[in-house]
């Protein structure tokens, strides 16, 4: 017979914090943004309250080369050698799976997501040389339900570019981009590029920050030292709940957040992995990208939507909303029930939905025994709670 527990969300094991040689400050609450969730990854290990570990080789739908895998050597939460707790994504040339290198992938999808705001991360880059293809982004957290691209993408940050390489500028040629469309076959898309004045790949931490609310996305890098420069990328989003073409249908509604270092593939032009020389002897094969920190900041006004499984990094407050007290989610005898009827969705602990229903009950019978996660939503309010099944 299963037994069960129930583990509040308020309870989640949290590792103690580590100092930080740098701070770890962002932008910043300005222009009427308060901080409502962050990352500082300064824990023992990463946090799979938050996160998913993906693995997969198939290539991300871009021919790239590298298998994701959730070994350490790949994805790990440490010491950036500066004192800086850090995720730590790592890029190896080594045969495993078929594939001839590793590296890493997380997301937070079902898992901590949010519709409009300022989001942001610390990023120390390796060098990208020939084939190294770092990303920040952040797709529709429908993606389970509707699929690419008609969740819409947003690439914040992306190095690696086959024109940075065929300029000789690859630590300074960067973009962002937006995609969006009905099907694989009718994908939309606007990126802009810029080539920085100085190097972003100089060893140093730099901030990726794009503010997106109900008139526009815009993306900026460095703006706490650098706010001169203005918007790298811009696109405007009218809301439209009727033209499927225009891309105000598909970027309205809440994401969840994507690191990764991807190796070769159609974005570099290189799909042989001895074109790759970011992976060479002097670097014993292998680069890694540096996260300090991930923030998200919105202004509380009714457009706003936050779905958090997790806290996150915010001392002893938490974050409003993560439990409504008049939304309690009960869970005995195999069953998760509310107060109210409601919509009741689990997530298993890889983010992936294993169940759903709209009322007051779901039964959790015929579920792999494991740790998964309840989020339960009813007339504007939300809950969140873990559950185990044994």
């Amino acid at each position: 017979m299963k037994t069960t527990g129930l583990i509040a969300s308020a309870l989640m094991a949290m590792a103690l914090p580590a100092m930080a040689a740098e701070p770890q400050n962002g932008t910043g609450e300005t222009d009427g943004y308060k901080l409502v969730w962050q990352d500082l990854f300064d824990g023992e290990s990463l946090n799979l309250d938050r996160w998913n570990i993906e693995v997969n080789g198939d290539g991300g739908g871009n021919a790239e080369l590298q298998y994701y895998t959730a070994r350490l050597d790949n994805v790990r939460v440490g010491d950036d050698g500066e004192g800086n707790g850090c995720l730590i994504l790592t890029a190896k040339k080594e045969v495993y799976n078929g594939k001839q290198c590793t590296s890493g992938r997380i997301t937070t999808k079902n898992k901590i997501a949010f519709k409009h705001g300022k989001i942001e991360a610390a990023i120390k880059l390796p060098q990208t040389a020939n084939g190294l293809w770092p990303a920040f982004w952040m797709m529709g957290n429908d993606f389970d339900q509707v699929g690419w691209p008609r969740c819409g993408e947003t690439d914040i940050m992306e190095f690696g570019h086959q024109n940075g390489i065929k300029n000789g500028t690859q630590d300074r040629f960067f973009n962002g981009a937006c995609h969006w469309g009905t099907a694989w076959n009718d994908h939309r898309q606007y990126s802009r590029d810029r080539t920085n004045s100085y190097s972003l790949q100089d060893g140093e931490f730099h901030i990726y920050t794009c503010i997106w609310d109900q008139d526009k996305i815009s993306m900026y890098v460095d703006m706490d030292t650098h706010p001169e420069m203005g918007p790298y990328y811009e696109m405007t989003i009218p809301e439209t709940t009727t033209d499927q073409t225009h891309p105000g249908y598909y970027f309205h509604k809440e994401n969840f957040i994507l690191f990764n270092l991807a190796v070769g593939g159609n974005f570099p032009g290189i799909w042989d992995i001895n074109g790759i020389t970011a992976l060479n002897a002097d670097n014993n094969y292998q680069q890694s990208m540096y996260v300090n920190y991930v923030k998200i900041y919105q202004k509380g006004t009714p457009d706003e939507t936050t779905d958090f499984a997790d806290p996150g990094d915010m001392g002893q407050g938490g974050v409003a909303g993560i439990v409504a007290d008049d939304l309690k989610i009960s869970y005995a005898a195999d069953v998760v029930s509310l107060p109210e009827a409601g919509d009741i969705r689990i997530y298993n602990a890889s983010g992936m939905l294993v169940a759903s229903v709209h009322g007051e009950q779901l039964s959790v019978d015929g579920l792999a025994a494991g740790m998964y996660i309840v989020k339960a939503t009813a007339d504007g309010r939300q809950a969140t709670c873990k559950i185990v099944v044994r």
